[in-house]
């Protein structure tokens, strides 16, 4: 049992907090992992809201990179001094998801089974199964995905979540390809990471869409194209005036809201596809005349982190990173101490950063 500072949130809403946190000797399957950057990610801000579930009290924190420390009993795959991306979905490799070769889809992922605690005994609920506001973390073994060791940790960690998801949502689950257009609505870390999937997809024209200029300016160093001010001109129009008339090969809703899922549908192509990327709340829903959905052909998808496989996609693109084809360290707004985490979370409700990184 090893004595750590880590972030955790003690009741819904009221401020994190830094903690002395057990964590307990990697058991079978389990890692030791010291962390060593960890993205401030909105879903972070869910759990302290409430937003996810009523578990508290919450260690925060899962956009994570650091090394191996220890293992316990059957690990194979890692070794202590392997420099590591921490992962939420380990695959379990025997689900009916993964028997049929969809293991993106693995609806068995593990995740540690011993619980970290307070110094009271108290057990704490880890973000997303990982808990990476800390200087060390207990995970299982498959959530650690080995990486290139000369990655930056706080761009290679980002993978862990939102760069991850928006890639994935282009390339993985959108099936975004040479030459197609390509709109992404919401600007934020996930979006953007859409923007700069879709640009590595090759393709040949990709809109970004979003009410705040300060985001569409980070959108066009990511490969946007084209932008689009919500705020100034109705979106649906805007990218079917980019594109023919027709509206977009692949349409990427990055928010999360009826009303821009709803523009998403509107502006695709027919028989385009539309990914839902972003998290709506449980009390949102959607309605859509069942003969435009019959009428327009196509796919509606959702997208689960990116469709990713981190064993296949997270080396893959720390090799692009490493090679200067895709740009990580672009998403790092700033880089923070452990007991900044509260400072932000207000930065990132009032859309000043797109990623904040703590440093440990």
């Amino acid at each position: 049992m090893q004595e750590v500072r880590g972030v955790i949130a003690r009741a819904k809403g009221a401020p994190v907090e830094v903690a002395t946190i057990l964590v307990p000797a990697p058991g079978p399957g389990e890692a030791v992992v010291r962390i060593q950057a960890c993205g401030v990610c909105h879903t972070d801000l869910h759990y302290r809201q409430g937003g996810i579930n009523d578990d508290f009290p919450f260690l925060l924190g899962h956009e994570a990179a650091g090394i191996v420390e220890e293992v316990g009993d059957g690990v194979t795959d890692v070794a202590p001094g392997d420099y590591v991306v921490l992962n939420w979905r380990a695959v379990c490799g025997n689900c009916r998801a993964c028997r049929r070769g969809r293991p993106w889809y693995c609806f068995a992922t593990h995740n540690a089974t011993q619980p970290m605690t307070l110094t009271d005994g108290t057990t704490l609920s880890p973000a997303l199964g990982i808990g990476a506001f800390i200087e060390k973390t207990l995970v299982h073994a498959g959530q650690c995905t080995k990486v290139d060791p000369a990655a930056r940790p706080a761009a290679a960690g980002l993978l862990g979540c939102g760069v991850m998801a928006g890639i994935g949502a282009a390339v993985n689950t959108g099936g975004v390809g040479r030459g197609d257009s390509v709109a992404v609505i919401g600007c934020g870390g996930v979006g953007d990471g859409a923007i700069a999937g879709a640009r590595l997809a090759g393709a040949a024209k990709i809109i970004a869409v979003d009410t705040d200029p300060r985001k569409l300016d980070w959108a066009r160093g990511f490969g946007a194209t084209h932008t689009v001010n919500a705020k100034e001109s109705d979106p649906v129009e805007a990218i079917r005036a980019l594109t023919d008339g027709f509206g977009a090969d692949v349409v990427i809703e990055a928010v999360g809201r009826p009303e821009t899922y709803k523009q998403a549908f509107y502006a695709r192509d027919l028989a385009g596809t539309v990914v839902l990327v972003g998290v709506p709340t449980p009390d949102m829903t959607l309605e859509l005349p069942l003969l435009d959905v019959f009428g327009r052909g196509g796919a509606l998808k959702s997208s689960w982190y990116g469709d990713c496989l981190p064993s296949r996609d997270f080396p893959l693109l720390i090799d692009l990173y490493r090679q200067g084809r895709l740009d990580l360290d672009a998403f790092v707004t700033e880089e923070i101490a452990l007991d900044g985490v509260e400072d932000a979370f207000a930065r990132m409700h009032s859309g000043d950063v797109l990623r904040s990184v703590v440093l440990l």
